[in-house]
This record gives C-alpha cells, sequence and structure tokens, in this order.
C-alpha cells in the first residue's frame, strides 16, 4: 500500500482510500436497490395515511425511536422490512428495541448495513428477515454486537 492509498488527517483520523470509499458507495447502492426500502409516500399509501402530509406519520415514528431513515439524494427511505402488514404497515415493536441498543454506537448507514447482513448470532440469518416473526432474537442479536460477542 502506498502512501497515496491512505493518508492520515492532521486530526490524526485516517482519511479513507478511494477503494474505500468506492467500496461504501457501492454497499450503499446495494442497500438502496435492495427494494427494502420505502419512501414516506409510499408508506402512507400502504398504510391509509393522509395522502396530503405522507410525510407525518413516517417523521413521528422516526422522531420517537420507533424507526429510522436513509437520507439519499434529499429523500428519506424508511425500511420496509421493520413495518408489519399485520398492523397496517406501523413498525415493528422490537425495532425500537434494537435501536436503542444502537443508539449512538451506530448511524442510519450503519442499522442499515447490519440488518442486511448476515448474522451469527440468528443462525446465519439476516436480522432484516427475523424482525417481525423473532423480534426477541433480533435484539438479542444486537446486544450480543454491542458487547462484542463473536459467534463461531
Amino acid at each position: 500500500m502506498t502512501s497515496a492509498d491512505k493518508s492520515v488527517e492532521p486530526s490524526g483520523v485516517k482519511a479513507l482510500s478511494g477503494t474505500e470509499v468506492r467500496m461504501m458507495a457501492d454497499a450503499r447502492k446495494a442497500v438502496l436497490e435492495s427494494g427494502d426500502w420505502l419512501t414516506a409516500a409510499q408508506i402512507a399509501e400502504m398504510a391509509g395515511f393522509s395522502a396530503s402530509n405522507h410525510n407525518a406519520q413516517p417523521n413521528m415514528w422516526k422522531k420517537d425511536g420507533q424507526t429510522f431513515a436513509l437520507r439519499h439524494r434529499g429523500v428519506d427511505y424508511f425500511p420496509g422490512y421493520a413495518l408489519d402488514p399485520s398492523t397496517d404497515y406501523r413498525p415493528v415493536k422490537g425495532l425500537a428495541r434494537v435501536l436503542a441498543v444502537f443508539r449512538g454506537r451506530k448511524d442510519d448507514w450503519g442499522l442499515a448495513f447490519w440488518f442486511a447482513s448476515v448474522n451469527g448470532s440468528l443462525g446465519g440469518k439476516r436480522p432484516q428477515d427475523l424482525l417481525i416473526d423473532q423480534p426477541d432474537r433480533v435484539a438479542a442479536a444486537a446486544e450480543d454486537d454491542v458487547a462484542g460477542v463473536l459467534h463461531g
């Protein structure tokens, strides 16, 4: 690795290399293109909310720590996998617990990557695939992650 590949900023924080920047951009693109993300307007239509202020309810959920959103090109995208069809597309109750575990530890993109990645604590399944049916297991996996528990 050459000095052109990595640099250290004056603050002592390592700057990302060009390769790391490209990898991060690719990862973000893959998350957004997975089809698991909905705009507030899409949620409003699915849940039967007012079309005149479709942002109100999803943004209230975000403010109250019931969900999170990825901001991309000026639009918030909410995790569709965290909306329960059996409750008219309201956030899964267990999501707030997971968000509380990661509060101050993962930003919204970090949360998205965590939910989309296979997890040893969940038998190699992705947290987003178990969130509705097994929220306690997903919350426990989040707690393991914060505690640094490794599973083989």
